[in-house]
């Protein structure tokens, strides 16, 4: 679907958040006007930037946003063809963490039922929403028609994962009741430009259990870059349509897992051993599919 980017105007809400930084900058690169939809969290780094960026760019608006205040929503919507909800807690997760995540995609859904100009709801969600169950080492083929098990996510205090699958399942409950059109994109592990220095704390809420993702074959990381691609890839298809699995690389040997340690550096410390060679051959059976991501990204989609 080739959208009119001299009419298209498109809010990422929160702005702030490291994917919806990347949103942003993609649609600005593209030629389309943006509504930075920022939620106040103290004076980030990148909400510093994105201010900045608004001095000097006249197709960018900057609104703060508060997602449990319904009317600040609206006003940053008005106008807008297309939002992209990228809610993330800047500190990590704990228990309380994800009622509030779930509240604000609540939120961000019902307002998109109320504007006229809404065409499409891209919701940014996890992985972690899909991965974590009992049985996961059993499964063959872990993919969209996946949920984590609540239970489960409590009584191992997986706050990112029950976060992300509660929210996410909020999300198409309301907007398949609105009869909204909502895509949601679920990536692995993000990893990308001083993600170390702006994604911290929600990148080690997301590792939480890695060694469990790791020898289950679950594992998987993503580039920023290409991860915010797909986010608008997913707004432009007018084919795109339900859940979308995003990764460029799965985790199941040990030499992956040291490139991730590399990425993430500092934030995870290079285990000693590792410094001077690799040691273990072991190879972990892959249990994650993303067949749909690739028909979309290489020509078109399919439900």
């Amino acid at each position: 679907m080739d959208h009119d980017k001299s009419t298209s105007c498109c809010c990422v809400l929160d702005a702030s958040t490291y994917v919806g930084f990347w949103i942003l900058k993609k649609l600005l690169s593209r030629g389309y006007s943006v509504h930075a939809a920022i939620r106040r969290n103290g004076e980030s780094e990148i909400e510093e930037m994105i201010r900045e960026m608004e001095t000097k760019e006249e197709r960018l608006v900057v609104y703060d946003v508060d997602v449990l205040d319904y009317q600040s929503i609206l006003v940053s919507l008005k106008t807008c063809n297309v939002v992209f909800c990228c809610l993330d807690s800047p500190e990590g997760y704990d228990e309380k963490d994800v009622d509030l995540e779930v509240r604000g995609a609540i939120n961000v859904v019902e307002a998109c039922g109320r504007t006229e100009s809404i065409e499409k709801i891209v919701f940014s969600s996890s992985l972690t929403a899909s991965i974590w169950r009992d049985n996961i080492g059993t499964q063959k083929d872990v993919d969209e028609k996946c949920w984590s098990d609540q239970d489960f996510c409590r009584n191992k205090k997986l706050w990112h994962a029950l976060a992300k699958m509660l929210s996410e399942k909020a999300a198409w409950a309301l907007a398949m009741d609105r009869r909204l059109n909502m895509v949601s994109i679920n990536p692995g592990l993000i990893v990308g430009p001083s993600v170390a220095q702006h994604n911290a704390r929600p990148t080690m809420s997301y590792l939480k259990g890695a060694a469990q993702m790791y020898e289950n074959g679950v594992l998987a990381y993503v580039d920023v870059k290409f991860l915010a691609d797909v986010h608008i890839r997913a707004f432009e298809d007018v084919s795109a349509c339900g859940r979308y699995f995003c990764f460029n690389q799965i985790v199941n040997t040990e030499e992956e897992a040291l490139k991730l340690v590399e990425n993430l550096s500092p934030l995870i410390p290079m285990p000693p051993r590792y410094e001077n060679e690799m040691h273990g051959s072991e190879v972990y059976e892959e249990r994650l599919r993303n067949n749909k991501l690739s028909k979309l990204v290489e020509a078109g989609s399919a439900c």
